[in-house]
């Protein structure tokens, strides 16, 4: 990297929402009580940004750090050391939209309330690169449990096995690139890496034009882009709008808050601040009390207990109102406070309505079962490729699959037909494994299948799951299939280290129907979808298309290219 001064740095962006484009709206959503204790200072660069701004100045300071006491107790030795941490907070108007960047710990000055949730996860999701995901946080309602994944190199968002119809993705990052951002100013090739959730953490322009062309960019992809379809499930899954459902969903969960507890409602860190939830040594819980609770965590039986005692009706007003304060020194002084927020943001809740599930998560609720259909179509469409790797001849309608997968070899050159060839090793010794129908010239394995029904496809699918886990894990069956490949291969056998790295599906749907997302029969699309996940899990590229049917014998039709 150049030793000269850099324009750009890496900064959390925030969009805020309720508060309008002006310089008094900014500094009203601003509490006074937080810029009282950082010392604040006010200025107005509006003219040198060209927008409407406020910049907030100040610092957290600290007489005496927290661990000078325990020091003392530890070695004898007496010692006092301050803590002064410095506060900026840049707040802009763009547009018509609001938006704030923390410097240091000026991001602490920015309400929760006006940050919109979904503004970084929004913009990732159209913008970086699925095959490059280096950080994961996805929870899962009903339960509490949070899946964190980082991966410094990158890897495929479909290696990660996000449950899409199941699971809120709640932060997400990867390498972006082909943007005209600052970053790429002196090179176009030149690739970032981006990070979002509620806020985007990505490399801004330094200089005051370049800033606000910056963020005209990032609201340019937001407004006029489509999510990448990799990452589309991302939006699958939205906080729900109707004010009557929601006033319904909080009576419940109200009636649920009077009953003893039984595992529906759980504890869920606030997905934003991960690393002051992991700093804290202190937390002191408030839900309808002048006195706080402290504990060394968070406390839920202090929640619910405190919860169940109130008025029906009140219990969930009680824990919207409540606070949870953490701190940085079990002491808890107020010189020790890193956060504070309220009660509902710190508690999952699992509601039921008939059929329905929803679920309380950050303090939004969510309709999962919503989603499942969007989530399985979506994967399909991505799936059905209209233009597959692999060349296969028409499928002349009166011949058997056997009979296709033979002529094959004679009409596509390279081609290699393993139909019924099975490799047998110790644990498969009487059928043996049928590693793929059709084997390509740049080693693809073809799954073949003439399916008049749901159940032949999972068949089909279920050969390759064993198919592909069989080469994977056992020695003995590589071995075999290599030897196998070799003699009908003569000079063009299996690489060395070779390992499976794409499936091919190929169907005759019905009598030549084509096969798309609206053809493939509903169990099989659900099928489909959770073998493709296995696979690719196991770093296995999955891929399906149509085999084009004729009623003549085919010389060298191709196959039929679908629209995805």
């Amino acid at each position: 990297m150049s030793t000269k001064t850099s324009s750009t740095s890496k900064r959390t962006l925030y969009r805020l929402t309720g508060v309008a484009p002006t310089v008094d709206a900014m500094f009203d959503v601003l509490s006074p009580e937080q810029l009282e204790a950082v010392d604040a200072e006010l200025h107005l660069p509006e003219e040198r940004l060209g927008v409407p701004a406020l910049l907030v100045t100040g610092s957290f300071e600290q007489s005496v750090a927290s661990w000078c006491g325990e020091i003392n107790r530890t070695t004898g030795c007496e010692v006092s050391r301050p803590v002064n941490r410095s506060a900026g907070l840049l707040m802009l108007a763009v547009d018509g939209e609001v938006y704030a960047i923390g410097y240091d710990q000026g991001f602490r000055l920015v309400p929760d309330r006006v940050k919109d949730r979904r503004f970084g996860l929004s913009f990732v999701i159209r913008r970086v690169d699925p095959a490059q995901i280096r950080d994961l946080v996805a929870h899962t309602p009903g339960g509490g449990r949070t899946d964190i994944t980082l991966v410094p190199g990158g890897t495929p968002v479909w290696s990660l096995g996000v449950q899409e119809h199941a699971q809120i993705v709640r932060r997400l990052g990867g390498r972006l690139d082909g943007m005209q951002l600052t970053i790429g100013q002196d090179n176009r090739t030149k690739i970032s890496s981006v990070e979002g959730g509620t806020g985007l953490r990505m490399r801004l322009g330094v200089d005051a034009a370049d800033l606000v062309a910056d963020v005209r960019a990032i609201a340019r992809v937001l407004r006029d882009e489509a999510p990448s379809p990799a990452l589309e499930f991302v939006e699958h899954i939205v906080p729900i709008k109707d004010d009557d459902l929601v006033t319904r969903l909080e009576g419940r969960l109200d009636d649920m808050l009077g009953e003893q507890p039984d595992g529906r409602i759980a504890v869920a860190v606030p997905s934003d601040h991960w690393d002051d939830y992991a700093a804290a040594q202190a937390f002191a819980t408030k839900v309808h009390s002048k006195d706080a609770y402290l504990t060394y965590d968070f406390s839920l039986e202090y929640v619910l207990n405190r919860a169940r005692v109130q008025r029906p009706g009140t219990r969930f007003a009680a824990l919207r109102d409540g606070t949870v304060t953490l701190y940085s020194h079990t002491r808890a002084a107020k010189d020790d406070v890193i956060w504070t927020s309220y009660v509902l943001r710190w508690i999952e809740a699992e509601v039921a309505i008939g059929a329905r599930r929803f679920f309380l998560l950050d303090g939004q609720w969510y309709e999962i079962g919503e989603a499942y259909l969007a989530a399985i179509r979506s994967q399909v469409e991505r799936l059905i490729t209209g233009t597959p790797s692999v060349d296969l001849p028409a499928w002349v309608l009166g011949d058997t699959e056997r009979k296709y997968n033979e002529s094959v070899p004679d009409l596509r050159s390279g081609y290699v037909c393993f139909d019924r060839d099975n490799v047998r090793t110790a644990l498969h010794r009487h059928n043996g494994v049928e590693i793929c129908d059709l084997l390509s010239p740049d080693d693809v394995l073809v799954m073949v299948k003439r399916a008049k029904g749901s159940d032949a496809l999972s068949h089909l699918f279920g050969q390759a799951l064993v198919a592909v886990q069989t080469l994977l894990h056992s020695p003995e069956a590589m071995e075999g299939f290599a030897r196998r490949v070799a003699t009908a291969r003569p000079g063009r056998g299996l690489p060395e280290g070779f390992r499976p790295s794409k499936v091919t599906f190929a169907i005759l749907l019905k009598n030549g129907t084509d096969l798309t997302a609206d053809t493939l029969f509903p169990f099989s699309q659900v099928t489909l979808v959770q073998t493709a996940k296995l696979l690719e899990a196991w770093g296995v590229a999955v891929e399906v298309t149509g085999i084009q049917a004729v009623t003549a014998t085919p010389s060298r039709v191709g196959i039929r290219r679908l629209a995805a």
